[in-house]
Order: structure tokens, then sequence, then C-alpha cells
């Protein structure tokens, strides 16, 4: 069981938060771990642990675990953060200039090649080393250098215009801050969706129900 296709996708999510789990045992010189011991450090069940790996193949050895360097540079393989797929993002506010600071210092398996905004006021300033650019450019931008993947950090307004060109120049999936549901118009495009004020709504939820029968 290794296909793509026949992984499902809260298994493909939690390889991620292996990835960073495996990093840090790493970073402590922790070389071999089993997944009991996993299991118990990220809250999950060996079983649920074993399950996960063995739908990349399995990576432990029986009697010994897993080693913490090779399993950390095979899920990072999988993930391919080490890939140079081209991305290009919309929106170069607080949140967009946020995102490219924080996300493109680290393996993140994309490479930002393009920053546009519509505000004139921000056209020209340099966020990791790229010029903002009108939106207005980024047409012949895509035409030119192919980006497969969009970062959209825009309010919602007029954004079917903007994801209808995208779509039609070649990009293929998108990392959406916002509200715009894309799947709805473009159902074979990969998008995955961070709703920030969701999550926080959820957390308030959850700080106001503290301790209620």
């Amino acid at each position: 069981m290794n296909k793509k296709e026949e992984i499902s996708i809260s298994v493909i999510k939690r390889l991620p938060r292996y990835y960073r789990y495996l990093d840090s045992l790493k970073r402590n010189g922790i070389v071999r771990i089993s997944s009991k011991e996993l299991a118990q450090r990220m809250g999950l069940t060996a079983s649920q642990i074993r399950h996960d790996f063995n739908c990349f193949g399995g990576f432990g050895q029986q009697g010994y675990g897993y080693n913490v360097p090779e399993l950390y540079k095979k899920i990072g393989e999988i993930l391919d953060v080490g890939g140079e797929k081209k991305m290009v993002l919309v929106g170069a506010g607080n949140l967009g200039k946020a995102v490219a600071n924080k996300i493109f210092s680290t393996d993140s398996g994309f490479r930002l090649i393009g920053i546009f905004d519509k505000n004139i006021a921000l056209c020209g300033n340099m966020i990791k080393g790229i010029p903002v650019r009108s939106i207005d450019y980024i047409e012949n931008f895509c035409i030119d250098n192919k980006p497969v993947c969009a970062v959209l950090c825009i309010p919602s307004d007029d954004m079917k215009e903007l994801i209808d060109m995208l779509v039609r120049l070649g990009v293929k999936s998108f990392w959406n801050f916002s509200n715009y549901d894309i799947l709805m118009s473009h159902p074979d495009v990969l998008c995955e969706n961070v709703h920030l004020a969701d999550s926080l709504m959820t957390l308030g939820y959850l700080t106001s129900t503290e301790g209620q029968a």
C-alpha cells in the first residue's frame, strides 16, 4: 500500500507532525526510538504509528525500532521538503509578509518566485529578497515563469476572476488563507484552506466550556 491515492488524508496530515517530532529527537541526539516510545511522546498509539508508516512501506526493524535520522529523512522525502515547486504569493500585507518570512525561511518543498498585491503603495517593497509587483503583472509573470502553486493572503472579494486566471495559467494547487471556496468552482485543483478565525473561535468555545459539566 504505497500509492498516493490509497493513502487517507488523515495519515498525510499526520506526517508533518511526525517530521517535527523526529527533528526534535534528532537535535537532542536520540538515534533510536520504538513505536511505543514515539506514541507516548506524541499522544498517539503504537499501532496507529505503525499503520501510518506501513502506508509508505514501513521503516522500523523488529526488536530495534526506528532509526531517528533515517526516519526523519524518509518522511522528509515523502513530504518533498527539499523540492523546488514554484509558488507565487498574492497579498503582501501583514499576513502575506508574515507567511513569506516564516514559511519560506525553512525547507517547505516550495520556492517563492513572485509576490503580488493590488495596493500600489506596497509595490516595490522587498520581501525575502523578492519585489512586490502590481497584481496587474501576475498574468504575464505566470506565463513566463509557470508557477504550480499560489498562496492567497487576500480578502475573498473579487477572488473568482483571479482564481480562474491562475488555474487557466497552470496553477494546480492553492494555500488559501481567504474564506473563498476555491473547490466549488474548481473541484479538480488541490487546496489547503487555513482559517485562522475558525481556529480561534474553536479555542474560544473550548475555553468558555472548560470546567462545565
